[in-house]
């Protein structure tokens, strides 16, 4: 296991900085956001649920008023997006920057997604980066601001991934995102990058991605880990404190890899459930609705 360590920022490394994070009532967003807040930022978490979001942003805040704020907010929907990404305007003054953290996935053998499926993950990875980015991009534009987006990928973007298709094809588009404005916006004073963590458990994600004892192949064996242990939210968050901080201004275009050394070692993440079979996918369909279903019933709350 990794040892505790103590922050090397300093607490103050992110003063002034106001960061958005979409997907930010659960998992990494969920996180991140606490690391953030204790190293002076104001952020603001957007998500479908608005009581997970208050959740997370009272773990946040830490009791510390005025830090933390919260919208419900579909990003795959480009109108919802500018309302809301006006609203923070408006309200609180320009975002310094903004974490694409929204997503979804679930494992299944592609021949058996519908097109509904399908749409539900992409959209939000894909569609719901583009949007926040746009909505963020085209404000510090027109003002004259500097700006940084930081989107979380996986290493997919570069492997490929067996089972996870609708969200390896929409990560690979973001990475493609990311490079291209990059180069669009530098001249505007806008950076962006891209993190590709691999695996650092969560609570829903870590259930959906394996469901079963059978499809825990890769996604949560540190043996399949050259470093042999799984990454951890400090580690995360540290590199994310990095990025959004004054430090790195020239550094822009980029995906990093932070998967001790998965990605280099292979196979691909999911690679070993070619052997599973029909029964087995059965099992594992059953026990993701499941996570499903439960994870809603405690949203609804």
């Amino acid at each position: 296991m990794s040892p505790a360590r103590k922050s090397i920022f300093a607490p103050d490394v992110l003063a002034g900085k106001r960061i958005l994070i979409t997907g930010g009532g659960t998992g990494l967003g969920r996180g991140v956001a606490r690391h953030l807040v204790d190293h002076g930022a104001e952020v603001h978490l957007w998500g479908r649920r608005l009581a997970v979001l208050e959740e997370s942003a009272a773990e946040a805040s830490g009791g510390r008023d005025g830090l933390v704020f919260c919208q419900a907010v579909d990003v795959r929907k480009a109108e919802l997006v500018d309302e809301a990404m006006s609203s923070i305007w408006s309200e609180h003054g320009p975002l310094t920057s903004v974490i694409n953290n929204a997503a979804g996935n679930f494992i299944a053998p592609t021949a058996s997604l519908s097109a509904r499926a399908f749409e539900a993950v992409s959209s939000t990875v894909m569609n719901g980066s583009f949007n926040t980015t746009h909505a963020a991009g085209k404000r510090w534009i027109a003002e004259g601001l500097p700006g940084s987006v930081l989107s979380t990928l996986t290493t997919w973007v570069w492997t490929g991934s067996a089972f996870v298709v609708p969200s390896a094809m929409a990560k690979a588009a973001v990475h493609a995102m990311t490079m291209s404005l990059a180069v669009e916006w530098a001249r505007y004073g806008i950076r962006l990058n891209a993190l590709a963590p691999g695996p650092i458990p969560t609570d829903y994600a870590w259930e959906m991605l394996s469901p079963t004892g059978s499809s825990a192949i890769g996604a949560t064996q540190p043996d399949d880990v050259p470093m042999k242990r799984v990454g951890t939210i400090e580690e995360l968050a540290a590199l994310t404190i990095f990025l959004l901080s004054d430090a790195c201004d020239y550094l822009t275009g980029e995906t990093i890899a932070m998967d001790g050394g998965q990605r280099l070692a292979g196979p691909a993440t999911f690679a070993g459930l070619t052997s599973l079979s029909d029964q087995d996918w059965a099992d594992v369909k059953a026990a993701s609705t499941a996570a499903s279903e439960a994870s809603k019933g405690q949203r609804s709350v």
